[in-house]
């Protein structure tokens, strides 16, 4: 930030502060009472006064005039939208005080240090405070000093929370709850406790409610409205385009170095970047501060202070990086956060849709990068078992892949997630897909060959994972314990990377070739793939590889002989001996084919063979740097190849 945009910021502040202290006095002792000074401004004037701000955002003033008039209230607005002022200026203009429910420490942290600011009375009620921190709090509630108390749905299911609530110097007027897509089963972070509310709510009928949430299906709208026991409530949905966010993502391929590419052309400005696990935030932070980057780390594994001084640092832009587990970011309200990075996969589209939004609060042209790999699916589905449902927990994650395979516009594709249309046009939509424009079909007949043969002769009983795994020449035991090692399609398959393959099997499920069981993920060809397979048709798909195969093109040359006009064999036309070497493979392939019962593309393809024949590799290592030629593969059939070689 530029000594302009600072003063400005800091003068902006202080006049934000002179305005509160209107309302407020400085000093606890002399606290003015905000029922008596706010009472009969109108929202517009609290909204200037209090909390600085000259309008409304989309839909604020509708949600406030519900709590106002008492009607209980479902608000769906977007991260960064504005949904703290929905129930923090209300909490000036009603009688008593307002509860407002949330998930985290952190999230309640940020709120109350917000709302002190502003020079409004808040607290917290959590483990974080210390006895003496915590009676305190509970004294200035009685002494009707309070006018909104953050507590964690645990929380207020204990005795101690209710009691305080049914003291005769406490009025109850709203209970809200934020983030309230956890109190459905189809929500992406569904927490039991929160199911206790209702119950709550019934002690204080005279209460209004108010549930928000930037994320929520038409399915966890009704879950919502039915386990709070809301009574014809308004339910307001505000668009989820944000417009100013640029969506990519990209094939994790070395991710470390993507990220630092990625902000070698973003330098200076502030972001963050998610990361699965403790262990990978601590690995990358350390990463990018040896390359100079102001960087730093947020996750459980750190002590309170260590997090407390991340996290301002970071919100006080002293930090531009901040690397961290999903732990961080939520209710944090950091308006020039200019990048959101996902290192890895997030487990829903709810939980992917919540933590880019962190990204330009302001309404700038900001960017959300996913690095994905079918990998990261394997960390997300270990947790499962511990979900409290999995299959649930597996139909969100299926809607995050979905997204990230898209071959059409992101936007669309998020958008329709929550039953929102959308109509890309090039003027206007930011995502990757349509600035490069939709990926072309490339010729994969050989590959889709052998992994439909796999299928095949697996007996179609099997997931693309233990498909590929035979592919790969694994020697996982439960391969071997079907004797699957002892298939023609064992190994033949190290021309593309494990992500290829799924990548290939993506594209085949979405072309109809394959068919998946929704139970079990198990596999099988449809009509159009044994017919493919059965007639050798070509198959053109548009799959977006990122292996080996990039690094000698995308190309999967037809088998037509010494005359193939495939790339691979025009590099040899003018090469006698590769000419011979070629027709001499070409040969033994076939021979090979016939005694294993097998096609000639399962043993290698024409470019594996034209590759051979251009390097004349003369020793294992050699041959085994040939395109399409593994180490299964190579150890199979490297004394029949360097023999050929040789004798050309």
């Amino acid at each position: 930030m530029n000594e302009v945009s600072y003063n400005w910021l800091m003068g902006t502040i202080r006049s934000i502060s002179s305005q509160a202290a209107l309302v407020f006095s400085d000093s606890a002792d002399e606290y003015i009472d905000a029922d008596s000074v706010c009472r009969g401004k109108k929202p517009e004037e609290v909204l200037k006064s209090v909390f600085g701000y000259d309008s409304f955002r989309p839909m604020q003033k509708e949600v406030i005039q519900n709590v106002l008039d008492g009607r209980d209230t479902l608000a769906v607005m977007p991260t960064g939208g504005g949904k703290s002022i929905c129930y923090q200026l209300p909490a000036l203009l009603l009688e008593g005080i307002t509860v407002v429910v949330s998930p985290l420490i952190a999230l309640m942290q940020d709120q109350v240090f917000q709302l002190d600011g502003a020079g409004v009375e808040a607290v917290f009620l959590n483990s974080s405070l210390s006895h003496e921190e915590y009676e305190d709090s509970v004294e200035r509630i009685l002494k009707g000093k309070v006018k909104l108390l953050y507590v964690s749905p645990e929380g207020l299911n204990t005795g101690r929370v209710q009691s305080i609530l049914h003291s005769k110097n406490v009025t109850l007027s709203c209970i809200t709850i934020d983030e309230a897509h956890c109190i459905s089963e189809w929500g992406h972070d569904f927490r039991p406790d929160y199911m206790e509310i209702a119950s709550i709510r019934e002690q204080f009928p005279r209460a209004v409610c108010l549930a928000l949430t930037a994320t929520a299906t038409k399915q966890v709208q009704k879950d919502i409205i039915r386990n709070l026991k809301m009574e014809e409530p308004a339910v307001l949905v505000s668009s989820f385009n944000r417009p100013n966010l640029y969506l990519e993502v990209r094939k994790k391929d070395n991710p470390q170095s993507q990220v630092i590419d990625f902000l070698r052309s973003h330098p200076n400005e502030s972001g963050i970047i998610y990361c699965f696990s403790r262990r990978q935030v601590d690995e990358l932070t350390q990463s990018l501060q040896e390359r100079g980057f102001n960087a730093e780390c947020y996750h459980a594994g750190l002590s309170d202070t260590a997090r407390a001084e991340h996290q301002n640092d970071f919100i006080n832009d002293k930090v531009d990086i901040m690397v961290a587990t999903v732990a961080f970011g939520m209710g944090i309200n950091k308006p020039n956060v200019r990048f959101v990075i996902h290192y890895d996969m997030p487990k829903s589209i709810e939980q992917y849709y919540q933590e880019i939004g962190r990204a330009g609060r302001d309404g700038l042209p900001s960017s959300a990068l996913l690095l994905y790999s079918y990998g990261d699916l394997h960390k997300i589905r270990y947790f499962f078992e511990d979900s409290a449902d999995p299959e649930q927990a597996e139909r969100l994650l299926q809607g995050m892949v979905r997204y990230a395979q898209a071959k059409t516009c992101r936007r669309q594709q998020l958008l329709s997630y929550f039953g929102q249309a959308y109509f890309p046009e090039e003027s206007t939509c930011c995502c990757d897909l349509c600035t490069r424009g939709p990926i072309k079909n490339k010729d994969v007949t050989i590959p889709v060959q052998k992994y439909m043969s796999c299928i095949l002769r697996t007996k179609q009983k099997f997931g693309a994972s233990y498909i590929i795994d035979v592919l790969l020449g694994s020697k996982n035991k439960r391969i071997f314990e079907n004797g699957d090692n002892n298939l023609s399609t064992w190994g033949i398959g190290h021309e593309l990377s494990r992500d290829d393959w799924l990548e290939l099997n993506s594209c085949l499920l979405d072309a109809g070739y394959l068919s998946k069981s929704s139970d079990y993920g198990v596999l099988e060809l449809t009509a159009l793939g044994h017919a493919s397979l059965k007639e050798r048709r070509t198959v053109e798909l548009p799959v977006d590889f990122t292996g080996k195969e990039k690094r000698v093109g995308m190309a999967f040359p037809k088998i037509k002989g010494a005359s193939s006009s495939a790339p691979a064999a025009q590099k040899i036309e003018n090469d006698d001996k590769a000419l011979r070497i070629a027709e001499k493979l070409r040969k033994w392939r076939r021979q090979m084919a016939e005694e294993m019962n097998v096609p000639p593309y399962i043993i290698f393809g024409d470019k594996s063979l034209y590759d051979i024949a251009d390097r004349k590799p003369a020793n294992l290592p050699s041959l085994m740097d040939c395109y399409g030629i593994g180490a299964a593969k190579a150890q199979k059939f490297w004394k029949e190849i360097l023999k050929i070689v040789e004798e050309a």
